[in-house]
């Protein structure tokens, strides 16, 4: 992918971009959350994008995040197209024995939050981004080649032109490297659908 046409929404104070590889070092105390459950709002996160207006499309890339070790460090890709509407997907540390895999969709300034516990030993994820106009779906992987569907959403705001990349976060009182590589742009890999035939209104 030609990384000079990703922008910074919250541009970190550490990071590293090379033609291949983006190294991110998270600052403690930052997050993107939006009231539901725990009631506060959080929006600092860095967060890396590019634009499109194309409509079908998958975006992959491998996440590496060997030195999380704090509760809710994170990394993973992202849909950020204001501050209440978003979705994002990642592995958040917990503790020494699991882990969170998970992703969230914030529309209209509310958060929800949909999670799997997978083994604290898991030090990377491949995630695959797809857009089916509004509708998107992420898919995660630990080899990059066999995905598991994690998420499908429609988004309120996700019509026409959008932005989507990668972020990291350490939302308590701690500081990781983040590592971004593997990025593609290809055709939409997330199939129409081909069961139940949609509700037709007479």
């Amino acid at each position: 992918m030609d990384l000079t046409k990703f922008r910074w929404t919250r541009e970190p104070k550490s990071y590293v971009i090379d033609e291949n590889r983006i190294e991110i070092v998270t600052k403690p105390h930052t997050d993107l959350w939006q009231r539901t459950y725990y009631h506060f709002q959080n929006d600092n996160a860095p967060v890396l994008q590019m634009e499109t207006e194309e409509s079908y499309f998958s975006f992959v890339v491998k996440t590496e995040f060997d030195e999380s070790h704090h509760r809710f460090d994170q990394c993973g890709v992202v849909m950020y197209l204001d501050s209440e509407n978003w979705l994002k997907g990642s592995v958040e540390y917990e503790n020494e024995t699991y882990q969170h895999l998970g992703s969230v969709v914030t529309n209209r300034g509310y958060s929800d939050w949909a999670t799997t516990v997978i083994d604290a030993s898991v030090k990377s994820m491949w995630y695959r981004f797809s857009r089916r106009e509004d509708d998107y779906c992420i898919e995660c992987s630990e080899d990059g080649t066999t995905y598991s569907q994690m998420r499908i959403c429609h988004m309120y705001g996700g019509k026409g032109k959008i932005r989507f990349g990668i972020y990291a976060c350490s939302p308590e009182d701690s500081s990781f490297k983040a590592v971004f590589s593997h990025m593609q742009l290809m055709e939409c890999q997330w199939n129409a659908h081909d069961g139940q035939q949609p509700d037709f209104v007479q």
